[in-house]
């Protein structure tokens, strides 16, 4: 069990936050959890759809946040063609700590407590969000905590983002429809 001090400042302001939202999400320390495969390895039995979180930017510097179930696997030019953005792609270490103030591994929706000017725009996996428990971490990774779909979107809502809904499910199918067409390399 951790104690206040072992609580990072950040994480403290995040929980004043969401308790002034009268959110008070079950939290879980566990080690630094870095990639969706050591999260897999290390939380244990951490309730919730688990995610996975992509600060992207297109080619005119416009910056997004998807936020999806971890299992996902997407292309990202066809995630672009569905937000009517050209060409995505990571967007720097430091543009992530300018803009939602955490460090490339602690990625999470909830870092748009760190965005008051509203410069990202936020995308969600709408598949995810119809789950009873999403679990992701507060602005560190060294722990995970879990809120109903309905808190995360209160968070957004008391910042003044609006997300994005994407059919993730009709994304894959797409690429999997595509891999299979005549004349791609996956169906040759």
């Amino acid at each position: 069990m951790s104690t206040a001090s072992d609580i990072p400042e950040a994480e403290r302001r995040l929980a004043a936050f969401l308790d002034g939202l009268g959110i008070r999400p079950a939290r879980h320390a566990h080690p630094p959890l870095r990639t969706v495969e050591e999260s897999r390895a290390l939380r244990g039995a951490i309730p919730g759809v688990h995610v996975k979180n992509m600060f992207l930017t297109d080619r005119d510097g416009a910056l997004v946040l998807v936020t999806c179930r971890e299992d996902r696997r997407l292309r990202i030019g066809d995630l672009a063609r569905q937000i009517g953005t050209r060409r995505l792609s990571f967007a720097s270490p430091a543009l992530l700590a300018r803009h939602l103030g955490v460090a490339p591994g602690a990625v999470t929706p909830l870092a748009v407590v760190n965005d008051p000017a509203r410069a990202v725009r936020v995308v969600l996996d709408a598949q995810m969000m119809q789950a009873e428990l999403i679990a992701c971490h507060p602005l560190h990774n060294e722990a995970t905590v879990v809120l109903t779909p309905a808190e995360l979107m209160r968070v957004f809502a008391a910042t003044g983002h609006r997300p994005q809904m994407v059919d993730f499910d009709a994304l894959a199918a797409q690429a999997a429809a595509a891999a299979l067409a005549p004349g791609t390399a996956a169906s040759k």
